[in-house]
């Protein structure tokens, strides 16, 4: 229960630090130095998750990026019309970065079923490969996309760049 408090506390205080309003519809919008990207609830606290774990290892934070945005949500539409999860395509969304985030570096997480942010965080953490693309310390920016299939399990996909 500790755990559970120190975590949430923790949360909200990176997320007050970040530079977020809600509007009207209920999602957040997140303003980076490049772009401005409306991201919903879930979306907000897995990048709040990852930058919490980014900093507690002495990485810098990531930031969301309009064309990883995009890639990410792009590819988690994908997923849901197949029914499954996957890295489809993965090639054609890293050469698209490369020209219109000037990326170097593209890294990708993908995942479905996990109905909360910290469930997702927690087996991203628990795979060796996963872990890594969020632990790059190569990367600056990140965009996530968490949506429902029309059964209501959720799908997710996270796309890291570095520069």
């Amino acid at each position: 229960m500790k755990t559970t408090i120190k975590i949430l506390a923790l949360l909200f205080i990176t997320i007050s630090f970040t530079a977020c309003s809600k509007d009207e519809d209920g999602f957040e919008t997140t303003t980076g130095i490049e772009n401005t990207v409306t991201i919903n609830g879930l979306e907000s606290e897995i990048l709040a998750l990852v930058n919490i774990h980014r900093e507690s290892l002495g990485l810098t934070r990531v930031s969301v990026l309009t064309p990883a945005y995009s890639e990410a949500s792009g590819h988690t539409d994908y997923m849901i019309s197949q029914g499954k999860i996957s890295h489809d395509n993965f090639n054609e969304r890293s050469r698209k970065l490369m020209t219109t985030a000037s990326a170097k570096i593209i890294l990708e997480n993908v995942g479905a079923g996990y109905n909360t942010a910290e469930s997702l965080m927690k087996a991203w953490l628990n795979s060796e490969l996963h872990r890594k693309n969020i632990e790059d310390p190569s990367v600056q920016f990140m965009g996530v996309s968490a949506k429902q299939n029309t059964n209501g399990s959720n799908f997710y996909t996270q796309i890291f760049i570095g520069r």
